[in-house]
């Protein structure tokens, strides 16, 4: 199962995201966390991500799906992913729906937080 939750920043959908992917036994993507867990590790994404949060600019949608792709292809992301913020964008929502029908996988649901 493949939910997303969106809504505006603390509209509680990390909270409701969190609940959810323990409920359903499904890892809980947040491109913050992402983020964060990048840039602490040093990885080559994370030197990317680093840049732009020390100029206070977002991270470009290539290095954000690149990320959030690179975590789904995990052997613990097969049975599902509730996922908090993401996708943002059109272009991030493509890509997420190319990568999970390539896997013959679709978004179950979608929910917006107001």
């Amino acid at each position: 199962m493949y939910i997303i939750f969106l809504g505006a920043p603390g509209s509680g959908k990390g909270t409701q995201a969190t609940i959810v992917s323990q409920k359903l036994n499904l890892i809980h993507i947040a491109t913050g966390d992402l983020f964060r867990q990048a840039v602490e590790q040093n990885t080559e994404l994370g030197q990317q991500v680093r840049a732009y949060m020390e100029k206070g600019k977002l991270v470009p949608d290539e290095i954000t799906i690149r990320m959030v792709l690179e975590r789904l292809s995990a052997p613990d992301c097969e049975s599902g992913v509730v996922f908090d913020g993401f996708p943002r964008n059109l272009k991030q929502a493509e890509a997420l729906k190319q990568a999970l029908q390539e896997q013959a996988k679709a978004i179950d649901e979608v929910i917006y937080i107001m």
